[in-house]
């Protein structure tokens, strides 16, 4: 497999069983992509450039490392804005201006090195944030899809590296209104009609993988369906039981290149038909 600085760690973790262990040698740092739940949301969104700066290495030190496993380096034309959200970007004017009693501070490290999703808990810190307020998540690792999806409800962001252990992501808006933060609404194209719903299903019929996440914990259900995407052949359909439409699921699965489709059966029961983007 050939690879370069951008590419994905997952793809590095479904390509040979023994990259995973490989990589966490680089650094101590990498240890929590030992953590499912840490290794299903950052491993699709991380790249070997991002996770080098995460764990204090260079890139060619993993070239080097998973020489012995079958990866080749590959050498694209690239420019020098590489993809990480931090890009030693100067501080931003509206923040240095801020009043400390302005930043709404949460660290969320404890809450992840338990093997917990603190999604739920920052999206709530949003909702309370008063107008000029300022978020801050102090986490050990840059936060890319947090920034991702808090972009698409108008926050901007800049990210503050500390030392290796300590990384702060401030989020802000210069122009707030009254309107409540609300999800991200459904594309009516991918609520499917029972009629289409069998069809589709037909044509995966020789290549889907089933699961039911309907009686799991949060944040299992996230967890467990992005597990089986990074295992489920390109030619492969990931059949889901949910019990409500997962509107932050939908959102990392394009950002991994899926496609879906979903039937609304009754109250508690929801499916969805999983597949790559063609």
């Amino acid at each position: 497999m050939f690879i370069n600085e951008r590419t994905k760690i997952a793809a590095l973790l479904k390509y040979h069983p023994d990259a995973l262990e490989t990589i966490v040698k680089l650094s101590p740092d990498f240890k929590k992509l030992r953590n499912p739940l840490l290794r299903a949301l950052m491993a699709g969104r991380t790249t070997i450039a991002m996770a080098s700066k995460i764990g204090g290495c260079k890139p060619e030190d993993f070239f080097k490392a998973l020489a012995p496993l079958g990866f080749e380096r590959d050498y694209p034309q690239t420019d020098d804005a590489e993809n990480s959200v931090a890009n030693n970007k100067p501080k931003p004017a509206y923040l240095q201006h801020i009043h400390p009693n302005q930043l709404v501070n949460f660290d969320v490290r404890e809450m992840l090195a338990k093997g917990n999703d603190p999604l739920k808990a920052i999206q709530q810190k949003v909702k309370l944030l008063l107008p000029g307020e300022v978020l801050v998540i102090i986490n050990s690792f840059e936060p890319v899809p947090l920034i991702k999806l808090l972009e698409r409800q108008g926050f901007k962001s800049y990210v503050n590296p500390i030392d290796t252990d300590t990384i702060e992501t401030f989020f802000y808006k210069i122009a707030t209104d009254d309107k409540p933060v609300e999800d991200v609404p459904v594309e009516k194209k991918k609520l499917i009609a029972p009629g289409d719903w069998q069809m589709l299903l037909k044509q995966y019929e020789d290549n889907m993988v089933e699961i039911d996440v309907r009686r799991l914990e949060m944040p299992m259900p996230m967890m467990t369906i992005l597990e089986n995407l990074e295992t489920l052949p390109p030619d492969n359909a990931l059949y889901v039981h949910h019990k409500r439409i997962p509107v932050y699921l939908l959102e990392e699965l394009a950002e991994r290149e899926f496609d879906y489709r979903i039937k609304e059966v009754q109250d508690g029961e929801v499916y969805l038909l999983i597949f790559k983007n063609k």
